[in-house]
């Protein structure tokens, strides 16, 4: 019988140094590791790709923002604030409609075929908007100058970035607005215009928000 009771406590003190060594190593050390080398080698993607302006952070390089103006009495939809640079319609997203103690988005895509009503009048009717809200006195958009990145969303719903032919299309509007010369703002355009990714990788494209954000230094200068 003693000897069944001491095999046994031997058997749970065993147990239990084992439960403390890998609670030590894999709750510990190791997430302390991995966190260290993130910290050094990948500090940007590891805090979430963060975008700072005036001392705080304002978003994220990887999550696409909205510039709307307040909603009005009765309005469900939001008019763009068009002194901003603005980006890819969102059509996919959606809301949460089960936990509503929350307000969240739930990013997605459409799912809607090429051929579907529904999105052939969306991007009509976005062409429409492009067209209508970036055309300014001396300056006239052209359908053909619309890039598909104006009037379709991305797979997200939350594509932080435009193309630079979108971009350039708001440069007239944009100056008009904040009584700018154009000049002055397709420069901002073309100093946040990235390449390729390697060379190869992806398209040009310029992020909304760093393009935003060095518009209202510009404009606290001006």
């Amino acid at each position: 019988m003693n000897n069944s009771v001491s095999g046994t406590a031997r058997l749970l003190g065993a147990g239990l140094r084992a439960l403390l060594v890998l609670t030590l190593v894999t709750g510990v050390i190791y997430p302390l590791v991995v966190t260290g080398v993130a910290q050094a080698l990948f500090s940007d993607k590891a805090n979430g790709s963060e975008i700072r302006a005036d001392g705080r952070v304002v978003g994220s390089s990887l999550i696409g923002q909205s510039y709307n103006l307040p909603l009005k009495k009765g309005q469900e939809t939001p008019e763009p604030d068009l002194k901003w640079f603005q980006g890819r319609p969102a059509n996919g997203l959606g809301s949460n409609s089960i936990n509503t103690r929350y307000k969240l988005l739930l990013s997605g895509a459409t799912n809607l075929a090429a051929d579907n009503k529904v999105l052939i009048q969306q991007v009509k009717d976005a062409k429409a908007a492009v067209i209508k809200d970036n055309s300014v006195p001396g300056y006239t958009v052209r359908a053909s100058e619309v890039p598909a990145d104006a009037v379709t969303s991305s797979g997200s719903g939350l594509d932080p970035a435009i193309s630079p032919q979108y971009a350039r299309i708001q440069a007239h509007r944009v100056a008009e607005k904040n009584g700018l010369p154009v000049a002055r703002v397709e420069k901002l355009v073309e100093d946040h215009t990235q390449g390729r990714t390697l060379g190869f990788v992806g398209e040009p494209r310029v992020n909304v928000l760093e393009l935003n954000i060095a518009l209202k230094d510009l404009l606290a200068k001006h």
